[in-house]
């Protein structure tokens, strides 16, 4: 197979998964959460954004050094850094970082990377990130309710994606005129 018939294939197969994890039209995403439930029944929560960012060339280094035991320690623009490769995915551990000194790798069934951050702003509160992995389904589960934002489950091979977004304001039509 040439490599333009892998690259058609690969967004081909790709464009279903996107629009699936996309939120419904009518609101932009605000935040997503990874939601993985530990052996002890708490959850841990990993934040789509945080403060520890690092260029992506030191995260491939990283990724690439994983190994149960460790990685080499690797020198990076947020100090010095270790890669360990674990059932949950490949997690990088910054102990110099003054926040968010750990990041979870995961890769998409694309190749496609995402960090997730063990470090940021969104809180849900306990009754409601179980709600979202009980009802959570590959397509989307229930939408929750939560202030002005709704929150919806979607399961995926490393636990359950919380897309949170704040949907627009519908504007009423004109009545029809007689």
């Amino acid at each position: 197979m040439n490599r333009f018939m892998q690259i058609f294939l690969t967004i081909l197969l790709a464009a279903p998964l996107a629009i699936q994890a996309a939120p419904p039209t009518g609101g932009a995403a605000a935040n997503a959460l990874l939601i993985q439930l530990r052996p002890d029944g708490s959850f841990k929560v990993w934040h789509g954004a945080g403060a520890s960012l690092l260029p992506s060339d030191e995260i491939y280094d990283l990724e690439a050094s994983a190994r149960p035991e460790g990685g080499d320690i690797q020198p990076t623009t947020l100090g010095r850094a270790q890669a360990f490769e674990t059932k949950q995915g490949v997690v990088i551990e910054l102990p110099d970082a003054q926040s968010d000194k750990r990041l979870l790798l995961d890769r998409d069934p694309c190749g496609g990377l995402k960090v997730w951050h063990d470090e940021g702003t969104t809180r849900l509160p306990d009754d409601v990130l179980t709600e979202l992995v009980l009802t959570a389904l590959p397509d989307g589960g229930a939408r929750i309710k939560i202030g002005e934002n709704v929150v919806r489950g979607y399961t995926v091979e490393r636990g359950v994606i919380a897309v949170i977004w704040k949907p627009s304001r519908r504007t009423p039509r004109p009545e029809a005129k007689p």
